[in-house]
């Protein structure tokens, strides 16, 4: 009789909880679909590395590439990055870069999954060095909270732009 009456007080606090919640069976379903591991477009979860990109007419090009290692969850990134900033041997070069392209395409991100952005740089014949370039990510719906860091050595000047986050390596 204690174990019945103990399966239905947890059956009407279960029923409860999702009214309360407007709680359905596909919001159910989708809550078990995601998943146990931390997400990838966490920016501890991730590497980032900066190489040289072919160049444009006017312009010097660089691919930041993002990848993940194995036990972190796919998600979803859109848009260009975001408070892109650039340093050399860890002092800030005062370059900011603004933004272009479409901010509506998301990419899926994750294990066996790469993404890159493009770093499109005035070829004036200024600039300074710079060794690594901090971000803020974007997901389709806002920003992914952190800073992340990608490495190698490049060139900026006023002007830079970033691109938005595309598939592939």
């Amino acid at each position: 009789m204690m174990r019945t009456t103990r399966k239905i007080a947890v059956a009407i606090a279960a029923t409860a909880l999702l009214g309360a919640t407007g709680g359905t069976t596909a919001q159910a379903a989708s809550v078990a679909a995601v998943g146990t591991a931390p997400s990838a477009c966490r920016p501890a979860n991730h590497l980032a590395k900066i190489s040289n990109a072919s160049s444009s007419a006017g312009h010097r090009h660089y691919r930041v590439t993002l990848t993940a290692p194995r036990g972190y969850d796919p998600c979803r990134l859109a848009g260009s990055p975001t408070d892109v900033r650039f340093s050399n041997h860890g002092s800030e070069s005062g370059i900011t870069a603004g933004r272009y392209g479409s901010r509506r395409t998301a990419v899926t991100f994750g294990p066996g999954h790469p993404v890159h952005f493009d770093i499109q740089v005035p070829n004036n014949n200024c600039g300074v060095p710079a060794d690594e370039a901090s971000f803020t990510l974007r997901a389709p719906d806002g920003e992914i909270p952190g800073t992340s860091v990608a490495d190698g050595k490049l060139r900026v000047a006023a002007g830079t732009l970033v691109g938005p986050v595309r598939s592939g390596a």
